[in-house]
């Protein structure tokens, strides 16, 4: 079983309210081979939703509030998940505070981009699951 970002599924659960879907990952859905799951649905997070970034550690809302609990919370609960469904891989949407994989940004809302994981990537990573994004998977 692969874990995919909700968004990728066609889920519109992103901060904006809307998804970034990739139609080989709809598939993967359909037929069965993923499970899709949004971190941050999963903590209880309403979309829209102000943007949220990575800022030395913690993760806080273009607006300055510090949503760390909430993006942790979603990001464990989603990686219960995973194991119960026995996940091996996962594609999760890139850049992102939640599922960034490699990298995200860089906290300044200013669209630039550093070296790092998202919370749920970080977690998956460390109980031994590969993790891709959208733009780095490939359909084997």
């Amino acid at each position: 079983m692969i874990v995919v970002s909700a968004c990728l599924a066609g889920v519109e659960c992103r901060y904006n309210n809307t998804s970034h879907t990739i139609p080989q990952i709809v598939e993967m859905v359909k037929t069965g081979k993923a499970i899709p799951l949004c971190p941050e649905l999963l903590a209880g997070l309403p979309t829209p939703r102000p943007p949220a970034e990575q800022q030395k550690g913690s993760i806080l809302s273009e607006n300055g509030d510090d949503q760390t609990a909430d993006y942790l919370l979603g990001s464990t609960i989603a990686l219960k998940i995973a194991l119960l469904v026995h996940c091996k891989k996962a594609i999760l949407k890139s850049n992102s505070p939640t599922c960034g994989c490699g990298t995200i940004y860089d906290g300044t809302f200013s669209g630039r981009l550093i070296t790092g994981d998202g919370l749920f990537t970080k977690l998956l990573k460390e109980n031994g699951i590969e993790v891709y994004t959208e733009k780095t998977f490939s359909i084997q």
